[in-house]
């Protein structure tokens, strides 16, 4: 899976209310909580992003609070996938959950420049600046998260295993190898 598009760039320690402000957590809508994605950084940030983008950040983006919002926003607007020095835990599975592509490598969130383009290959992690053709080995992402970006998120994805009678548990390796879940996920599963 890739994609490519400019580099929009924010520094370190970005907290979830930078990204999407509390005032407006009373809606799950991405494409509203979009119009004012990621405004506590700078006024007029969120009329600069287009879609594609890519959003690039220093260490430990995303921390705060653990709300799903700030992925659903990001996502929302339009910015194709995050790449950072480091994430906060919830974020980053948050972002997982909603589909929202996320890579970590130091070197190139501190290469970027703003108005860079990049080309990102998820699979296997490769980041290339296209402007400077200097190249970045993030961790690639595995198989069984890629499964939940193409299919935009966890939901999604659970939804159409059990239309298809696959029942698995929430952990990677189930989603990933098809495992059953424990009996008593698979029996409250079974009532529903």
């Amino acid at each position: 899976m890739s994609l490519e598009g400019r580099v929009l760039k924010v520094g370190d320690h970005v907290d979830t209310d930078r990204i999407i402000p509390a005032r407006y957590l009373t809606t799950t809508d991405p494409t509203r909580l979009a119009a004012h994605c990621l405004e506590g950084i700078e006024h007029g940030f969120p009329a600069s992003i287009q879609p594609g983008d890519v959003l690039v950040a220093g260490e430990n983006f995303g921390c705060g609070s653990s709300r799903e919002h700030a992925p659903l926003a990001i996502k929302g607007a339009g910015i194709a996938c995050v790449v950072a020095r480091s994430y906060a835990r919830i974020f980053y599975r948050n972002a997982l959950n909603v589909g929202l592509p996320i890579l970590i490598c130091p070197p190139a969130a501190d290469a970027a420049r703003p108005d860079d383009r990049w080309r990102i290959d998820l699979a296997s992690g490769r980041i290339e600046n296209i402007r400077t053709g200097d190249r970045y080995d993030a961790e690639p992402v595995p198989a069984f998260m890629l499964e939940l970006i193409r299919a935009g998120g966890l939901i999604p994805v659970m939804r159409e295993r059990l239309a298809r009678g696959v029942y698995v548990g929430l952990r990677g390796s189930d989603i990933a190898g098809g495992r059953g879940m424990t009996d008593d996920a698979e029996n409250r599963a079974r009532r529903r």
